[in-house]
């Protein structure tokens, strides 16, 4: 295993994350290199009041609600839509003054006010006076407002966000940020965080796929282009450049396994139903040992279950078993251990556009599922822009458009445009920042990679 995960570095801070979904621990996953003791989460740590805990609940529990309840024909879209509603991007343009605070925000402080809600947590993490890092703009405004003495960062872990990222008085804030993109550095100017306090690091990937200098990354790229591209339209056309981004000897022109992919649903389950229909239709090639493919339950047992369901209503075992799996694990941290192990042999990630559209970064060509909500209908955007993400055509039909992408050539451009064009260094930028949070920030910020 490469030096960079034998050690951890001699420096620590607090790792803050949620437990909603996957989006905030997948973020925080890999800043446990420098995390005092176990990254916490905010809404379940040790110890946490129960009236913190009731809070914390219920907005957990009614945004998995409104997630599933999305699928109800005519009353789900607009029960939804109503809620999307309270959490929308505004439009970037015509640029203006968007530092205003908006009914959420007030919300928020509001609990901060009159409940405590987050004193406890940031009293217990006060009595250590080191940098606090957390994926969660809540739990960042907790430890302005409760005082907290060290700084404080927060990772930002969409394309573009909503003005409840920022607290109210935003030009009044200590708070750092660490953008995925360069779109969100933009809008959180809009907001009003001054420039001095932005820093475009790119999103934290797991270390686990990228290696010294990025040496796992390129050797699984140059595995997974020829997969990609069995006519060697793409590879023929641009090999020099290849060859310069993954070294002659990474890629590989004869595949050393079958086309994999893995397709991944969200923290609430939500289509899981897609992932059975696009089954049902790689059925045959599957059987033939053409196709392996994941299906991600993540930690939800009842969506591990549907799945298990599914493949034997579809008679995919005896020596088509080996081909098709299901990624589950009970706890979060063994699930994202497993689920990196996996893209490590994925060749195509199929999934809503979460925060796992920063993901294309690995050279995985990501086929786009429907959004669900205002913030993923811009990270489709973005992937879309980068060239590393195209929508879904009908699932039912995926066998017979699938094999036509695969011979244009177009997912393996997909892959080395992920690859090339999304930032990949936001785990060792993060750490750099942490470290350095005094006058050498800005030093440190001219050096930063992406």
């Amino acid at each position: 295993m490469d030096n960079l995960l034998k050690s951890k570095p001699a420096k620590k801070a607090w790792v803050v994350t949620v437990d909603m979904g996957y989006g905030h621990q997948r973020a925080s996953y890999p800043l446990s290199v420098f995390s005092e003791g176990e990254i916490i989460s905010a809404n379940s740590y040790k110890g946490i009041p129960d009236a913190d805990r009731v809070i914390w609940e219920n907005s957990r529990s009614f945004y998995e609600f409104i997630s599933r309840f999305k699928n109800v024909p005519f009353l789900g879209e607009r029960a939804f839509d109503l809620y999307d509603k309270f959490q929308a991007i505004p439009q970037f343009y015509p640029k203006r003054d968007l530092s205003k605070g908006n009914i959420q925000l007030k919300e928020i402080y509001s609990l901060f006010e009159k409940k405590n809600w987050g004193k406890h947590l940031i009293d217990k993490l006060a009595k250590k006076k080191i940098p606090l890092v957390t994926t969660f703009f809540v739990t960042a405004m907790m430890a302005e407002y409760f005082k907290y003495p060290g700084p404080i960062f927060c990772v930002i872990c969409d394309t573009d966000i909503s003005r409840t990222w920022v607290p109210l008085k935003p030009r009044e804030s200590r708070i750092h940020y660490f953008a995925p993109n360069k779109r969100v550095v933009d809008r959180l100017k809009l907001y009003g965080v001054s420039e001095e306090r932005i820093f475009l690091t790119g999103f934290p990937l797991p270390l686990e796929n990228l290696g010294d200098n990025l040496k796992l990354l390129k050797q699984d790229v140059g595995k997974r282009l020829i997969n990609l591209d069995p006519e060697k339209v793409y590879i023929s056309q641009y090999r020099k450049t290849i060859n310069t981004q993954l070294g002659i000897k990474n890629l590989k022109m004869t595949p050393t396994r079958p086309l994999t992919i893995t397709f991944a649903v969200g923290g609430a389950g939500a289509q899981r139903e897609l992932g059975a229909t696009i089954l049902g239709s790689l059925r045959q090639d599957i059987e033939d040992g053409k196709i392996r493919f994941n299906l991600v339950a993540g930690v939800n047992g009842d969506v591990n279950h549907y799945f298990k369901d599914v493949i034997h209503d579809l008679k995919l075992s005896g020596r088509s078993k080996k081909n098709v799996s299901i990624i589950f694990h009970p706890d979060k941290d063994g699930y994202f251990k497993e689920f990196n192990k996996v893209l490590r042999t994925t060749d195509i990630l199929w999934t809503k556009p979460s925060e796992l559209s920063f993901y294309c970064a690995l050279g995985l060509p990501i086929v786009i599922a429907p959004p669900i909500g205002s913030q993923e209908i811009f990270n489709q955007k973005w992937l879309q822009a980068i060239g590393s993400g195209m929508n879904q055509d009908n699932p039912k039909y995926t066998a017979e458009w699938l094999n036509d992408w695969l011979n244009s050539g177009w997912l393996a451009e997909a892959a080395m445009q992920g690859f090339l064009e999304a930032p990949k260094y936001g785990t060792f930028n993060i750490e750099k920042l942490v470290f350095n949070h005094s006058d050498e920030a800005k030093k440190v910020k001219m050096f930063l990679q992406y």
